[in-house]
């Protein structure tokens, strides 16, 4: 069986919920908080290793409790965690999550997670691998661990969020690209909304395609996704879901998606999978407490 190797950022989520956001200088009463692991890096390996596939974290974190925690959480959970280096006098990455009603609003103090370069990498890429990497660490690692994984006939997936000016070099370094509309309309510069029409999503994916990436991936929450390749566009619906807290769909979407690819599906049967997975990821608490197993899925597949 191929692996998933996810490199990225570990942080650990400071959850405050409450009925409303306060303005700008109100205090509010009455908020609980959370302390829950995080990250996006993180929640696509926890994601990909509840589904049974193999998994590996490459990452930092700081010298303090919460980057123990963390390394615990990811050993708990089956990721093979000793790709995650411990980087002396820095914090461990947080993230501030306010969730109000079904949204959420997230700050990150990136910390540990900056420092994150290919000196500390000693995982070799092996042919069949997914290596999944998004835009809370170095870029300029994550185009050296590119290059070097598909050197060796490993697959790539980008999850480009939160959204920065990728390289050239990157993006042709890039087997499947996944973006949501706000991150499709700032890599393209289209005007892409969330009332914007499935053709112009897919246009907007060709932009993306024409810049070097192979296939392109735009998820659009509860209305599903749309899968663009060299070969056609397919557009998969959403799945009806009690939503509770919509913190990690996304990257719930993306380990599951890397799961599957390395489990030898098709990319349109593994982006139907992964839709299943992230909607049953939006119905529990938090991010990478909420990836589902392989019978949560499965369940949610059997009622689509």
């Amino acid at each position: 069986m191929s692996r998933v190797v996810v490199c990225g950022s570990l942080n650990m989520d400071v959850l405050v919920q409450s009925e409303r956001r306060p303005a700008v200088g109100e205090t509010l009463l009455g908020a609980e908080v959370t302390f829950l692991p995080g990250g996006k890096g993180l929640n696509q390996a926890v994601a990909s290793a509840r589904l049974n596939v193999p998994t590996a974290m490459l990452g930092a974190v700081g010298d303090d409790a919460f980057g123990g925690a963390l390394r615990d959480f990811l050993a708990g959970n089956d990721v093979n965690s000793l790709g995650v280096n411990v980087v002396p006098d820095r914090a461990t990455g947080v993230a501030l999550i306010q969730v109000a009603g079904r949204d959420n609003a997230i700050t990150v103090a990136s910390g540990a997670n900056l420092q994150f370069i290919q000196s500390m990498v000693h995982e070799t890429p092996r042919p069949g691998d997914i290596w999944v990497a998004q835009f809370e660490t170095p870029l300029t690692t994550t185009q050296s661990l590119f290059a070097e994984a598909r050197e060796a006939g490993a697959r790539t997936i980008l999850n480009m969020a939160p959204y920065t000016v990728p390289s050239a070099a990157l993006l042709k370094l890039v087997d499947v690209a996944v973006v949501n509309e706000i991150e499709l309309s700032q890599a393209t510069d289209l005007p892409i909304r969330s009332t914007t029409g499935v053709r112009k999503i897919a246009t907007a994916c060709q932009a993306l395609r024409a810049k070097g990436v192979r296939s392109v991936i735009a998820t659009l929450g509860a209305k599903g996704l749309v899968v663009v390749g060299a070969e056609d566009t397919n557009v998969i619906p959403g799945l009806k879901a009690k939503v509770v807290d919509t913190t990690g769909a996304g990257d719930c979407f993306v380990g599951a998606l890397a799961a599957r690819l390395s489990l030898g599906d098709s990319l349109v049967a593994a982006a139907r999978y992964a839709n299943a997975a992230a909607s049953c990821s939006v119905e529990k608490l938090g991010a990478s407490p909420s990836m589902p197993t392989t019978e949560e899925v499965a369940a949610r597949l059997a009622k689509a």
